[in-house]
């Protein structure tokens, strides 16, 4: 097996049991796994080579990011989750424990997926063809899933929109809109959510 390969920016702080460069067997050739300044990576968390992260990367433990993936500055993922290869992931990303990130997933910046998100990008499973036409969901800028909330192949989720908890995503959802149910629909946009305590009257302020 080649030498494992990876170049991690200044000030970082690595735990026991962290493996960085892993090498993806299904490829022929790679490049070296390439992490900017002031990451955080907590125990059993495997990262493999071909992979770029930006500056200020924290992970939790045990997660595990494959190769061909490009990712942005702080982004947060937290314990066993997986963000499988050719995955696109923009800035101030924040996704939670449990999740499961299919290839080929575009995320935009300041995106947010809470606990146990399931993410799918094949449309025909079992199809001899299937990997020819894999596309993850695309979550633009600003979108906040909820909680065990699964999106099918190639949907995406426009910007700003919040995917109420246990909801199946099958087509695509507008900006700036609440979407929730089995399969989701949207209910409301988000301008219309009041907050249901006393902190502000409007949990989101879009710009």
């Amino acid at each position: 097996m080649a030498a494992r390969k990876f170049v991690i920016g200044k000030h970082h702080k690595l735990d026991k049991g962290v493996q960085l460069g892993y090498v993806p067997e299904r490829l022929k050739k790679y490049t070296a796994l390439r992490i900017g300044a002031n990451a955080r990576i907590r125990s059993g968390s495997i990262l493999y080579a071909g992979t770029v992260i930006g500056n200020n990367f924290v992970t939790g433990h045990n997660v595990i990011i494959r190769e061909e993936n490009t990712i942005g500055d702080h982004l947060s993922v937290w314990s066993n989750t997986i963000i499988d290869y050719g995955c696109t992931i923009g800035n101030n990303v924040k996704i939670h424990s449990n999740i499961y990130i299919a290839q080929f997933t575009v995320i935009e910046d300041n995106v947010f997926l809470a606990p146990g998100v399931t993410i799918a990008n094949d449309p025909h499973p079992g199809c001899e063809f299937a990997k020819h036409c894999m596309k993850g969901p695309v979550i633009k800028k600003g979108a906040q899933i909820g909680v065990n909330v699964t999106l099918l192949p190639m949907v995406t989720i426009g910007e700003n929109s919040l995917i109420g908890s246990g909801s199946v995503v099958t087509k695509d959802i507008p900006p700036n809109s609440v979407a929730y149910g089995n399969p989701a629909k949207v209910h409301k946009k988000i301008s219309d959510l009041d907050c249901l305590f006393t902190y502000t009257d409007k949990p989101y302020h879009l710009k």
